[in-house]
């Protein structure tokens, strides 16, 4: 079986530039879903367990954006695959509607989640040292999903307007009519004739 050729270039084009917004909307996603400081617990304080919490590993880190390149590398396949089919621009900017959608389905749960994995915010600094703290519990996360959420809408919004300037290029080809090029009928440029005209000849006769 032979794959259809490819038409354009133009559906991978378009979903690439798609892919940056629906980018950093996953990235704030996965890191809501995915990311948790290191914890160390030991027996020893006067409520029976210590505890303390560091950055996350460099492991946890590596899933974190994986899991965030996932839906842009997917929307470029979309485009890739697109390139061979009918109507290809179309279905690249379409399939990035559901996608971003998908993207942020669960947010509030995964905001609600990365919250209390953080219990003292993510800065990891207790409210009692006001000095340092720059984060209150689950202000980043709201701060983290409204990004995701805007960058979301953006997803949705470029697809959309790359929709609608594609179709009005399509319609105005197809339907509106060019105005007709007048011809214009150049008149030959010659020297002038050498020979004298012929009542003068014999005048002088």
């Amino acid at each position: 079986m032979r794959l259809p050729t490819r038409r354009s270039r133009a559906p991978l084009a378009i979903a690439g530039f798609i892919a940056i917004p629906l980018f950093f909307s996953s990235l704030m996603t996965s890191t809501l879903a995915l990311e948790k400081p290191y914890k160390i617990e030991w027996k020893g304080c006067v409520s029976g367990l210590c505890t303390t919490w560091h950055d996350p590993t460099t492991a946890n880190v590596a899933r974190v954006w994986l899991w965030a390149l996932v839906p842009p590398l997917l929307l470029c396949v979309v485009g890739l695959v697109a390139t061979r089919l009918p109507y290809g621009f179309y279905i690249s900017c379409v399939a990035a509607i559901p996608i971003a959608i998908v993207v942020v389905h669960n947010i509030n749960t995964w905001a609600r989640h990365h919250t209390a994995r953080y219990p003292v915010g993510v800065d990891l600094i207790p409210p009692t040292n006001p000095a340092s703290d720059k984060y209150d519990r689950g202000q980043w996360e709201q701060m983290a999903k409204e990004t995701a959420l805007s960058f979301e809408h953006w997803t949705i919004g470029i697809a959309l307007a790359a929709i609608l300037v594609m179709v009005t290029i399509t319609v105005r080809r197809r339907y509106v009519g060019r105005r007709p090029v007048p011809d214009y009928v150049l008149e030959g440029v010659h020297a002038p004739d050498s020979t004298s005209p012929t009542g003068l000849g014999d005048a002088a006769g």
